[in-house]
């Protein structure tokens, strides 16, 4: 097994193991087991589990930056933008219900990484939303005085929010596309120009 194979068995594993026993509860041994390699070979890779945690959120926000910027390079109208933008991060919620989980509630959990934490890659993530606001508002399709800075916030919080209720509630009655398109269409409609 490679080097980057371990590694990415690792973060695999913890994803899985973070999600069902919770950040907190645990164990360096449990990822290893998962991951099918011996306890000492994730210190190779990182530090504790604060750091294994700090480097899947890294690596699999990337990840989403990088599918969510290529399906945006194939469209030019900001409103399809959004929805777009939107409909991959709901999707993504349902495809990787772990992963889901483990953003959603474990990296909440944690008040050392939600103190000491830079939130780069996440920044680089919700900041793809003020991008398409302002291409919206140089095309005079987007209202001027709407602030890009609040608006990606709003919209970041309505679908993480409608996530959240997806991973407490697994058996939500809503559908993903149906609130993709209710997001997307709320937002939409308080920022086209009249």
């Amino acid at each position: 097994m490679r080097t980057s194979d371990k590694y990415r068995k690792i973060i695999a594993a913890a994803v899985e193991v973070f999600a069902e026993k919770g950040f907190f509860k645990a164990r360096i041994s449990d990822i290893a087991g998962r991951a099918g390699v011996a306890d000492g070979t994730i210190y190779l890779y990182f530090n504790n589990k604060y750091d294994i945690l700090i480097s899947l959120f890294e690596k699999e926000i990337g990840k989403i930056i990088i599918k969510v910027k290529k399906r945006l390079d194939q469209e030019k109208d900001p409103r399809r933008m959004l929805e777009i933008f939107v409909a991959q991060h709901l999707e993504m919620v349902q495809k990787q219900k772990s992963l889901a989980e483990v953003l959603q509630m474990e990296l909440r959990q944690s008040n050392k990484f939600m103190r000491e934490y830079r939130n780069t890659k996440f920044i680089e993530y919700i900041n793809i939303i003020s991008t398409i606001i302002h291409k919206g508002q140089k095309m005079k399709i987007f209202r001027p005085e709407i602030k890009p800075g609040i608006a990606k916030r709003m919209i970041f919080g309505a679908i993480d929010e409608c996530a959240r209720l997806w991973v407490l509630n697994p058996n939500s009655t809503y559908d993903i596309d149906e609130t993709a398109a209710q997001v997307s269409y709320i937002f939409l409609a308080g920022m086209n120009q009249p």
